[in-house]
């Protein structure tokens, strides 16, 4: 077989019908619209509309809810962490959280925190601040030496920026606003 040689089976591509064109070809005048009325002409359709019967989005029941408190984590997997902190976007050393994997390029946006999960093998001791983990996930931390801290703070909030603040700075800085206040 040569490249000149293939073709489509027959029948797999049908050529569009014209439409207008003379009453001799079937289609002509008023192109296979009917007469008049508003389906004859173009852009107008009424969807859902069953000719004044109860349409079905109407005679079917309303089942479940929107939840608007529902957040939405990112999720994690060790293995992409591993790989991370193989290519040296990470630094195992430091700790892991939604800043540090958004830096690293392993996460896009940080949503409503991160969550871990167990799917491959972690190597290095590491500490990791999340939202939640998997049972497996925080087995496999545990089991090369690392840590997970479960931290419920919403990334880029207030509570979030004071928890990354360094204990000294927030005493330094209470000693100084008591200054003030005197």
């Amino acid at each position: 077989m040569k490249l000149n040689q293939i073709r489509d089976n027959d029948g797999a591509r049908k050529n569009r019908t014209r439409v207008a064109r003379g009453i001799g070809s079937g289609k002509g005048r008023t192109a296979g619209r009917g007469v008049k009325g508003q389906t004859s002409r173009s852009g107008v359709a009424i969807n859902g509309f069953e000719g004044g019967q109860m349409p079905i989005y109407r005679r079917l029941p309303k089942r479940g809810f929107n939840n608007i408190f529902r957040l939405d984590f990112v999720e994690v997997n060790l293995n992409r962490i591993q790989t991370a902190i193989d290519a040296g976007s990470l630094d195992a050393g430091q700790e892991i959280n939604a800043v540090s994997l958004m830096e690293a390029g392993v996460i896009r946006r940080a949503k409503d925190g991160i969550r871990v999960l167990g799917n491959g093998e972690l190597k290095a001791k590491v500490t990791i601040r999340a939202v939640g983990a998997t049972a497996s996930a925080k087995a496999a931390i545990e089991k090369v030496g690392g840590e997970l801290i479960i931290d419920t703070t919403r990334p880029g909030s207030e509570k979030a920026e004071e928890a990354a603040e360094p204990k000294a700075e927030k005493k330094a800085a209470k000693k100084t606003a008591k200054k003030e206040t005197k």
